[in-house]
Formats: structure tokens, sequence, C-alpha cells
């Protein structure tokens, strides 16, 4: 393995992460082989330019699985019986696929992976070369993994233009139950709250609550494998969240307004303690709202002005009137720039307000 990842690389379960791998290796001048229960994948990959179908002789250097999270540790345990390639995968939880094929002669070849990038969408279809470009994506290797694999992984994000964190499998889950599951699993009980809400109360609804909730919209039963497979690390932070909710419950019925403050004040220093641009410190921003028609090329005017007038948007949220065609812009700006951008955009006719 002294050449690094010359290829070929298979790809088994050609969805929307192992298409956009394969995809991604194409770009780079790599051989692909695509595997996948589904013919109808396989075809639409290869048509995609993807790779080709995994045939007899095949002899691949680097194997990534790219299976729903039932199926990993069985299909990772096959992919190491099947060749005398390194293993990796995508999946979004490591100890238990390495539970899974901790007996496997050829363990030494695994060494497990997850690029923290995702769509709404699914299917090859849905996939690109470009996916996984500045994201992060975890290798984690267990204490007797092959370096040379661990290289060859760790190439692999690279090539995807994707960025390499180095954890333990247990420091991966632990991590990503904090950053991904818990707060997905608590949108989903926040947004059950409003299923059955009457009409008349969901007219109130604004971007805060679809702030909140967005990710609950996501498949329950891809989400529900995804979290079951890491139950450990997930029950072990909701009983932290229990017990804060409880603090917080208490400090409700007992009027405990200081109680109340340093509860919410803990969770000010989350929000401040998630990294901000290009993973740099976070900057402070103060918010204009802009008010603009529901019409095409409005938001490229909007986002045209403000570059004329020299402000860098740092994010934005847009929330929709309900009785009107009409939107709110929410622009995030260096809230030393804020002031600058009103009088900017008001003097050339847009309706502002902090």
């Amino acid at each position: 393995m002294s050449d690094g990842l010359v290829g070929p690389v298979e790809v088994v379960g050609v969805g929307l992460l192992g298409t956009s791998v394969a995809l991604a290796c194409r770009r780079a001048g790599l051989d692909v082989l695509l595997t996948d229960v589904s013919a109808d994948h396989v075809r639409t990959a290869s048509a995609l330019g993807a790779g080709r179908p995994r045939v007899e002789g095949d002899r691949p250097q680097l194997v990534v699985v790219a299976v729903p999270p039932d199926h990993l540790g069985a299909a990772i345990a096959q992919a190491l019986r099947d060749s005398d390639a390194v293993v990796t995968d995508v999946g979004s939880v490591k100890t238990g696929p390495l539970a899974a094929v901790a007996g496997e002669p050829g363990v030494r070849r695994y060494v497990g992976g997850h690029p923290m990038a995702g769509s709404e969408r699914s299917g090859p279809l849905a996939a690109t070369a470009d996916l996984f470009e500045g994201r992060p994506w975890a290798v984690a290797p267990h204490p007797d993994a092959d370096p040379d694999g661990v290289a060859l992984v760790e190439q692999l994000a690279e090539l995807c233009a994707a960025v390499v964190v180095r954890l333990s499998p247990e420091d991966h889950d632990r991590a990503v139950a904090r950053t991904s599951h818990v707060p997905h699993l608590l949108a989903s009980l926040a947004a059950g709250r409003l299923a059955d809400a009457p009409a008349d109360y969901l007219k109130l609804s604004g971007q805060g609550v679809r702030d909140v909730t967005r990710v609950a919209g996501g498949s329950p039963e891809l989400y529900g494998q995804i979290v079951a497979a890491n139950s450990a690390a997930v029950v072990e932070l909701l009983a932290e969240v229990r017990v804060g909710l409880d603090a917080m419950i208490s400090a409700l019925t007992d009027a405990d307004r200081a109680r109340l403050w340093e509860l919410l004040e803990r969770g000010v220093d989350g929000t401040r303690a998630i990294p901000g641009k290009h993973g740099g410190p976070v900057r402070p921003t103060a918010s204009v709202f802009v008010s603009v028609p529901d019409e095409p090329g409005v938001l490229a005017r909007l986002f045209a002005a403000a570059g004329e007038s020299d402000v860098n948007i740092e994010d934005v949220h847009i929330d929709h009137d309900l009785g009107r065609e009409v939107g709110l812009v929410e622009l995030l700006v260096d809230e030393t720039r804020a002031e600058h951008l009103l009088a900017s955009l008001e003097s050339r006719g847009w309706v502002t307000h902090r």
C-alpha cells in the first residue's frame, strides 16, 4: 500500500453516499466497481459515470460499504471475506459494526469511517462528486487496525475533498450522540407536540419553531436504525437531558427565576461552543431584517445589494407572511457592520428593521 490509493475502489451500496463517493473517485481517475442488491441502482449509478459493475476477477484495493445501518455489520464482514482489500464504511455509528466483525480473521483491514454529509434526497440520482467538499469525515480506526489501511481511508476522505477528523470508535459514537442523534430526537419530540395542535395555534408558527423542528422531517425508518445502533451513548445523554428537563420544570413550578436563568444561560454557552464559520471561533453577529415580495429574483437582488454595501452575509433565514405573498429575510452580519447595512439597504429602497 506504499503507493497510496490507486484503485480499484469498490462501493457496496450505491445510494446517495455510495454513489457520491464513487463519483469523487472517478473524478480522480480511479477505477470504481459498483455493487448493490438493486440492479437498477447499479445501472443508474453506472449511467451517471460513477463506475462499472464488479465482475469476477476484479481485485479492489479498497472497499467502501454504504448500506443502511441495520445491514452494515454483515456487509462489512462479507467484504472482508470476499477480498484482501482494506474495508471502510460510511455509517453513522462505529462501535456496533466493529463489534459485529470483531471475530473476522481480516478485522485488521477494517477502518471505520463516517462522512458528515447528506441530503434530504436519497438514491443514486441525488449523488454528486462535491457532496463531501469541506465537510468533516470521521476516521475511526480500532486499536488493531493496520496503519496502512488507516492511511488509505484518510486518503479516500481527502480525495473526496473532506476534512479528516481522527477519533476512536467510542469517542465517535459519543460525539455524534451529542451533536446529531440526541438533537434529532429532541426535535422529533418538539415537533410531535405540533401534530395534534389546533389549526389556530399553528398560525402562530414562526422561524423559531421551524429551526427547532427542521431535522424532525427526516426518514423515521432510517433515523430509527441510526439511533438504535448508538443506543448506549444516546440513552446516557438522554438521561442527562432528563435531569435538565426536571430542573427546568422545578424552576418554573417554584418560580425560581435565578435557576431558570442559569439553565437558559447554559444553553447560550452551548451555542457559543459550536465552531464558527470555517471552523474558527464564533464571531458576534447582528440581525438585519428585510421585507421582500415573494417573487423570482428578489433574493438575488437583495444579496447583490448587500454585496454593493461591502457587507458579507454570514447566514440567512427566511420567514413567510401568513396572509400576504411577502417574506421576511433575516440577514446575519458582523455586528459592527449591521448599522451600515441597514442604512445602505434603506437608501436603495429596501424595507428594513433591526
